[in-house]
């Protein structure tokens, strides 16, 4: 192929901003804009090198605009470019469309540090992630979904023929994912979960990209999001979850001071798994993340609790300070 038969290419960048809430784990989403069909999605803009020296420039002005937010922490996850991966409905499948490559980013900022009156004015709305992944919220026990829809589904399809041999089997990254017979569940794996019942046909994003002609399924797995949103979501929760374990980044989504109580919840929150009050509570202290402010607060409505900041000297002391999680709760 000579170069001028390569199709054009457009750089899109997507964000994931994360906050917690009232012990809600949200990620900001936009309103569709004309032709991308019913579903919300992720912040996004095309990066124009004539206006921005980078990409996250870029991302930042791009969020402004749509949002209203202004971003703080912000890291760069993967690059998505599957071919089909943003088709419009209003669209031919031709040469002639350029193909778009997303580079998606991971935003963590405080929901109640922004102008809620400007984010609504938008159109963007915070979406609890449990409403896009329900499978991953184990706060209180095992999703009763697991076994009454996702695995029965699941294994029944690991038992057709592949197109394709594949190695791992369809079997062998089921039971990974997932944690089945000597396999625990791991929080970090949202992504494998998520393309696994992609791939498997079971989300509504499999009948928009005519994977499937239906899930098969009476109701849908979490809410859908347009083109491949919701993997860039999953991305991004998968990410976070691994990097609470070494990095401090839980105290982005924390007001400046707080109690421990309200740490504990939000590191559940994010994680999606109960842990154990004394535990964390040990955990904490041992890792030297958090110091006394010498004030309490009586905001809980019984005895009033210490506060507490992030200790930001711990960065100067250890290479890896984070909350290294131990078994569930």
């Amino acid at each position: 192929m000579e170069p001028n038969d390569i199709p054009p290419l457009h750089i899109g960048l997507n964000a994931a901003i994360v906050a917690v809430t009232n012990h809600t784990p949200s990620i900001l989403a936009v309103p569709a804009s004309p032709g991308e069909g019913p579903a919300d999605g992720l912040p996004f803009g095309q990066f124009d090198p004539t206006r921005h020296r980078t990409f996250e420039a870029s991302l930042r002005a791009s969020v402004e605009n749509q949002t209203a937010l202004n971003l703080g922490y912000v890291e760069q996850l993967y690059t998505f470019g599957d071919r089909g991966r943003h088709m419009r409905s209003d669209e031919a499948r031709d040469k002639d469309n350029p193909h778009l490559v997303s580079v998606g980013y991971l935003a963590l900022t405080r929901a109640d540090a922004e102008n809620p009156e400007a984010l609504h004015a938008t159109g963007a709305r915070w979406r609890d992630w449990y409403e896009l992944f329900p499978w991953e919220d184990w706060r209180e026990g095992r999703p009763a979904m697991l076994d009454a829809a996702i695995l029965p589904r699941l294994l029944s399809w690991a038992e057709e023929p592949p197109e394709r041999p594949q190695n791992p089997s369809r079997m062998a990254r089921i039971r990974l994912a997932f944690g089945l017979k000597d396999f625990p569940w791991d929080e970090e794996r949202v992504l494998d979960r998520y393309e696994l019942l992609y791939e498997a046909g079971l989300l509504a994003e499999a009948v928009t990209d005519k994977r499937v002609n239906s899930t098969g399924l009476p109701t849908s797995l979490g809410r859908a999001m347009r083109f491949d949103h919701r993997r860039i979501a999953a991305t991004a929760v998968q990410r976070l979850r691994a990097k609470i374990k070494y990095r401090p980044v839980i105290f982005e989504l924390m007001p400046p001071d707080f109690t421990l109580t309200q740490l504990q919840t939000t590191v559940e929150a994010i994680s999606g798994r109960h842990l154990h009050k004394q535990n964390f509570r040990r955990l904490v202290e041992g890792a030297e993340l958090v110091e006394p402010t010498g004030v309490a607060s009586a905001a809980t409505g019984g005895r009033p609790a210490a506060l507490y900041r992030f200790r930001a000297k711990i960065l100067e002391e250890r290479p890896a300070p984070g909350l290294r999680l131990g078994g569930r709760g």
